[in-house]
């Protein structure tokens, strides 16, 4: 009976997963078997300097990898992205399926790192957006703060109106202008982004203060038919009950003409 050791030979990392033995073509034309090292990739480890920008990364990879290969890696030290990396080996941009020992990579070879320009492009273009919403986030704020200290004075005002005192007119149309500039400075804001919905939120939010001062300026100034109480006629109308005003109304013209004139009966 074999050992569990020898039933695993033919199935290891230097074959296909049925079995067989993959052969691959080597510098110089020769072909050999395709020997698997522990990372999975063929081929001895090497050390290679790959400079970025004005630091050195020395990097161990199997030296059968593929420049694909050797990008994932880097991606991990220098965070970059595969697709955003673009390798240079002797002055020439190298493909990620190419191996780097048939492009000549050899231990402590020099390689140079750059960032593809589209992706530096987009990189850019989202921080100049991100730091416009920022921007824009902080303007909405500093308005909030000066809309709070108005809602404050209109808490006051309603407070005093329901109260039943009386309350001169300039104060709810001072409070209306001061929101209606914090209004305007809204306005003025160009937002995006979440930016967007706060300025949104807040336009309605001094909105709705402006509606409330009208409100309670229309209730202000007459108070009998703002209030929600029901207002009593005094005049009567009489039911077939009987029950009725205490005063009787005044007589209803009569179509019928009194005369002198009797007629007599047999």
């Amino acid at each position: 009976m074999r050992s569990s050791s020898s039933k695993q030979q033919g199935v290891g990392p230097e074959n296909g997963s049925n079995g067989a033995v993959v052969w691959e073509m080597r510098p110089g034309g020769m072909l050999v078997q395709r020997r698997e090292d522990g990372a999975g990739v063929a081929g001895p480890l090497i050390k290679v300097r790959v400079l970025y920008g004005t630091a050195q990364h020395e990097i161990s990879v199997p030296a059968q990898s593929t420049f694909g290969e050797l990008k994932r890696h880097l991606s991990q030290v220098v965070g970059l992205e595969p697709e955003e990396q673009r390798l240079l080996f002797r002055g020439k941009e190298k493909d990620n399926e190419e191996r780097m020992h048939m492009a000549g990579v050899k231990d402590m070879s020099k390689l140079v790192l750059l960032e593809d320009p589209a992706s530096r492009e987009r990189k850019l273009d989202e921080m100049k957006k991100n730091e416009r919403i920022a921007r824009a986030c902080e303007a909405v704020v500093q308005i909030r703060s000066e809309v709070d200290k108005h809602v404050e004075k209109v808490s006051g005002l309603q407070a005093s109106v329901y109260a039943g005192k009386k309350v001169e007119e300039k104060e709810f149309l001072v409070l209306t202008e001061l929101l209606m500039v914090q209004l305007l400075k809204l306005d003025g804001v160009e937002a995006e982004g979440e930016a967007k919905v706060q300025r949104k939120i807040e336009v309605r939010r001094i909105q709705s203060y402006v509606e409330i001062l009208d409100a309670l300026k229309a209730r202000n100034s007459n108070p009998i038919n703002s209030s929600k109480t029901v207002s009593v006629s005094t005049q009567w109308e009489t039911f077939d009950s009987g029950f009725g005003s205490l005063t009787a109304p005044p007589p209803m013209p009569s179509s019928t003409r009194m005369t002198e004139d009797w007629e007599q009966f047999d």
